[in-house]
């Protein structure tokens, strides 16, 4: 049985002269022991989703089952076995990294000892050893991010909810998290994260359902989605705004699509399905034609080219906020803990 199964998962909120569908008949299959990447803008539903799946909201309308167990019938049985990591680090600042452990795992039902344990091999684990005797407030937002996580996984869930794990970090600390939860993987839990960034997406998940309205609008590797935008493009910046239309005609030939032009940008950009042999193919010819360049590459298709596709307009448009997203974090404390 897959891990998580849902059908026509619906959740309306509002009154009856305004309403908004944070889920509109949203269905979702999961296997065990793989990493599904749930990929929307704000307001696509992405919250909504994990609360229902995590117990914590009720759906109006459909039915879900995680690890077996009905998400409204069996909820407390199942949230022994799940974890979920929300938005916002769920942590007492407060308290030091060692108590905030100890506390969950209290919570968990282990005894005092043993709680001591599991939080001492999660500080290792998670790279905080050295600050387990520090007080949250002192933290960076990586490290509290680390604690999150590392707090959800303390009863040892057998299933865990990363709702956009990386929200609010640095470069540095994000590429930090991505290892985090890739140590994870590699331990075969079964994950379901949800994330705004594509290339986040692309380097933990084997798949990736994109979110959008309240449905699941496609479903795919991170590759398979590119290539319903067209896969690769080369894209040119010429260092002279006169040779604009010299480039066009070059790259029209080389790769024998339609060029676009951003005349202010300077910038061409061209489909291609050739990868490298079209780029190495383009430089040349542009050489030979005597047009100096600023800059060159093969590009992937980003996170608003997929969106712009998929839905006609660009990830951070187009979507309502989700109105469960403000109330999301004071259930995250809670959810896979028992209760």
């Amino acid at each position: 049985m897959p891990a998580i199964i849902a059908e026509g998962l619906t959740k309306v909120y509002g009154s009856r002269k305004h309403t908004v569908r944070a889920l509109d008949g949203l269905d979702l299959t999961v296997e065990e022991g793989t990493v599904l990447g749930l990929l929307g803008p704000n307001g696509a539903g992405k919250t909504t989703t994990v609360r229902v799946l995590a117990t914590l909201l009720r759906p109006d309308a459909g039915r879900a089952t995680v690890l077996g167990h009905d998400v409204v019938r069996d909820a407390q049985k199942l949230r022994r076995e799940i974890g979920l990591s929300g938005q916002y680090a769920a942590v007492d600042e407060n308290l030091t990294g060692a108590e905030n452990l100890w506390m969950f795992g209290r919570l968990y039902q282990l005894s005092s000892p043993e709680a001591h344990s599991r939080a001492s091999a999660l500080l290792d684990q998670f790279g905080l050893g050295a600050a387990g005797n520090r007080v949250v407030k002192t933290y960076s937002g990586g490290m509290r991010r680390r604690l999150d996580l590392a707090s959800a996984l303390i009863g040892r869930p057998r299933l865990l909810f990363l709702d956009e794990p990386t929200t609010g970090l640095d470069p540095r600390s994000r590429i930090g998290m991505w290892e985090v939860i890739r140590d994870l993987v590699r331990t075969g839990s079964t994950l379901l994260l949800t994330t705004q960034y594509l290339e986040e997406a692309d380097a933990l998940a084997d798949d990736i359902a994109v979110v959008d309205a309240g449905k699941i609008i496609a479903r795919g590797t991170a590759d398979e989605l590119k290539s319903q935008v067209g896969g690769e493009r080369v894209e040119v910046i010429v260092h002279k705004a006169d040779d604009l239309e010299n480039a066009r005609a070059v790259l029209g030939r080389c790769c024998g699509e339609e060029v676009s032009i951003d005349a202010h940008a300077r910038r061409l950009t061209t489909p291609t399905s050739g990868g490298t042999e079209s780029l190495v193919g383009v430089l040349r010819a542009l050489d030979d034609a005597g047009i100096p360049l600023d800059d060159v590459g093969l590009r992937r298709p980003t996170l608003d080219d997929v969106f712009l596709s998929l839905t006609g307009h660009i990830a951070e448009e187009g979507a309502a906020p989700d109105p469960d997203e403000s109330r999301a974090e004071p259930a995250a404390a809670t959810a896979g803990r028992p209760m």
